[in-house]
C-alpha cells in the first residue's frame, strides 16, 4: 500500500476494522482443563475458526489473518507438532470447497518450504482454487514469525542492491513493506489476543504497528460470535490518531 493509499486509509472514518488479526491461544490449556490430549484443543480450535471466518463474512472485513502455526512452535513436542500439522492438511482438504463457494481468497504466510511436500501441495492446491475469489481474503500464518517476515524482506533488498537495482539510500518504509507478507492489503487494524496473555509473540511486528489491541481471557475453543462481536464493538469505541493528536 502506498504512501497516498495509507494516508487515505487513516483519514477515513473507522466504525469498523477492515483488516483482524488474531492470536488463537488456549487450545492446549483448553483440553487439559477437560483431561483430554491436546490435540483435542486443536480440533476444537478448528471450529472456532470456522465460527471466526463466519463472522468476519457477515461484517464484511476486507481481510482476516489467523496465527496458525509459529515458527517457534516446532519446539513442542515431536507429537503434538505432527498432530498439529496432520490436522492442518485434513482442514484443507475439507474447507477448501466451502470457502470456495463463499467467495473467500485464501493466502498462507510464512515459510511453507519447512513443510512436507503432501502439505505444500495442499496449500498450493487451495490458494489455487481460490485465487479470484473477491470475497474475504484469508490469510493463515504458518510456520510465521514477525521476525521471519521482515529478515526475508531485508534479504531481497540487500540481493537488489547488490547487483545495482537498488541504493541503500533509496531504502524507505514503503521499499521495506513491499517485500513483506500481506503488502497489498489493508493494514492490520485490529489484534485480538485468546487465552489470557498479553504479548504479540512475534506476530505481524511490522504490518500491526498502529493496530488497536484486544485480548480475552477465553480460551480460542470458547471464541464464538458473542466474543468477536465484542471485540469489534470495543474497537469501534477506540480513537485512533496514528501518532498524531486530537483537534
Amino acid at each position: 500500500m502506498s504512501p497516498e493509499d495509507q494516508l487515505q486509509y487513516k483519514n477515513q472514518p473507522m466504525v469498523k476494522p477492515r483488516h483482524v488479526a488474531i492470536i488463537m491461544d488456549g487450545n492446549g490449556r483448553w483440553a487439559t482443563k477437560q483431561g483430554k490430549l491436546r490435540i483435542t484443543g486443536h480440533q476444537a480450535g478448528a471450529e472456532s475458526v470456522r465460527r471466526a471466518i463466519s463472522v468476519a463474512v457477515n461484517y464484511q472485513l476486507d481481510a482476516l489473518t489467523l496465527y496458525a502455526f509459529s515458527s517457534d512452535n516446532w519446539s513442542r513436542p515431536d507429537q503434538e507438532v505432527i498432530a498439529l500439522l496432520e490436522l492442518f492438511v485434513l482442514v484443507l482438504d475439507t474447507e477448501v470447497k466451502n470457502l470456495h463457494k463463499h467467495n473467500i481468497r485464501l493466502n498462507i504466510i510464512g515459510d511453507t518450504t519447512r513443510f512436507s511436500h503432501r502439505l505444500q501441495d495442499c496449500i498450493r492446491c487451495a490458494e489455487e482454487k481460490t485465487q479470484n475469489n473477491q470475497g474475504l481474503i484469508l490469510n493463515i500464518a504458518a510456520n510465521y514469525g514477525g521476525r521471519w517476515d521482515i529478515i526475508h524482506g531485508v534479504r531481497a533488498l540487500a540481493e537488489q542492491v547488490r547487483d545495482g537495482i537498488l541504493r541503500p539510500d533509496e531504502i524507505e518504509e514503503k521499499t521495506l513493506s513491499a517485500h513483506l507478507c500481506l503488502s497489498t492489503i489493508a493494514p492490520v487494524d485490529l489484534v485480538i489476543r485468546t487465552g489470557g496473555e498479553y504479548r504479540i509473540s512475534n506476530f505481524l511486528l511490522w504490518q500491526a504497528a498502529y493496530a488497536e489491541f484486544w485480548f480475552t481471557d477465553i480460551l480460542w475453543p470458547d471464541f464464538d460470535e458473542d466474543v468477536f462481536k465484542g471485540a469489534l464493538n470495543a474497537f469501534a469505541k477506540r480513537e485512533r490518531r496514528f501518532g498524531g493528536i486530537t483537534l
